[in-house]
């Protein structure tokens, strides 16, 4: 005759401390992004999935904990969705009705999204891609739900460009060209400076679903660095995306001040309790590091600052 085993994961562990975020990252769904009146968009979805944990109990019960984890992703994505965040407001919502020992459930995803575009000189069709991040966070109080994108770009150092400037100027004046057509040159021409590959994130996070666009959340990414990449470039493409890059070179900095003046533009109806993260990333190429920058702030916050800036 068999007997009951026990159940460890609800015993009372050797100290008790409570824990944050127990669960499983890794998770693995296809989730069907709804467009009016066009097929939906069918994306590979990686999930992350955390409850709190209190002092009282040892575990999480994962083996069982992960029956109702896919029971829960699988009812959020069973349909398609419009918003790739309700899906995970949808799961967050429902693993907390589940585990009657949490206070605070939270879902994370993301997924490769491609856009459909055309090079910006030879008009060639091409696809770009950016990867999607959506989160939810569930308690008794209610729901927030998170969603952006990260996103990859050229930049070009302000500082490298000023060198070559300088150096492209004392040679003009020693072959005695006049100061005014130097002058004149170097404004048309924007000298060399070492370029990174740029990676900028941009995600917005509100009670209940953000009301923003997500294609819109895009674009404001892309254009926030010295200048857009195409997987499909022909000449005249990597001449206009040199060009544009070095016309506009921007330090690391610059890219996340440039993400949250395009924020307060471009989402006015937002609320200012909304909270925006905003990273940039670039991989340096003449350095063995990496540069990096970021601001996480309400959207209130932002708007006065960027109000500020442009009254100076």
């Amino acid at each position: 005759m068999s007997q009951q085993l026990p159940d460890v994961q609800a015993s009372s562990p050797d100290v008790t401390v409570g824990l944050n975020r127990v669960g499983v990252t890794g998770v693995e769904k296809l989730v069907k992004l709804g467009r009016r009146d066009r097929d939906p968009i069918v994306l590979m979805a990686e999930f992350e999935v955390f409850v709190d944990l209190p002092s009282w109990r040892k575990g999480a019960d994962m083996s069982r904990n992960m029956e109702v984890i896919d029971e829960t992703l699988e009812t959020a994505v069973s349909e398609e969705a419009y918003r790739v965040e309700d899906v995970c407001g949808d799961a967050a919502e429902l693993l907390l009705e589940k585990h009657d020992y949490t206070t605070k459930a939270e879902v994370r995803m993301e997924a490769e999204y491609v856009t459909h575009e055309s090079t910006p000189a030879s008009g060639m069709p091409t696809q770009s891609t950016a990867d999607i991040i959506a989160s939810a966070t569930a308690t008794e109080d209610g729901t927030s739900e998170e969603i952006g994108a990260r996103v990859t770009g050229m930049t070009v150092c302000p500082c490298s460009q000023g060198m070559s400037a300088s150096r492209a100027r004392e040679t003009l004046q020693q072959l005695d060209v006049d100061d005014d057509v130097i002058e004149d040159f170097l404004e048309t021409i924007p000298q060399a400076g070492h370029s990174q590959r740029g990676h900028a994130t941009l995600t917005v996070q509100s009670d209940g679903a953000p009301e923003v666009d997500l294609n819109e959340l895009i674009e404001v990414a892309r254009d926030s660095m010295s200048a857009r990449i195409y997987n499909l470039a022909k000449r005249p493409d990597e001449d206009h995306m040199t060009y544009e890059a070095h016309k506009d070179a921007k330090f690391v900095e610059d890219c996340v001040r440039a993400l949250a003046e395009g924020v307060v533009e471009t989402f006015p109806d937002l609320p200012d309790d909304a909270v925006v993260t905003m990273k940039q990333s670039n991989d340096e190429s003449i350095h063995q590091h990496n540069a990096h920058a970021e601001r996480v702030a309400q959207l209130g916050d932002l708007r006065q600052e960027v109000s500020e800036d442009s009254e100076d």
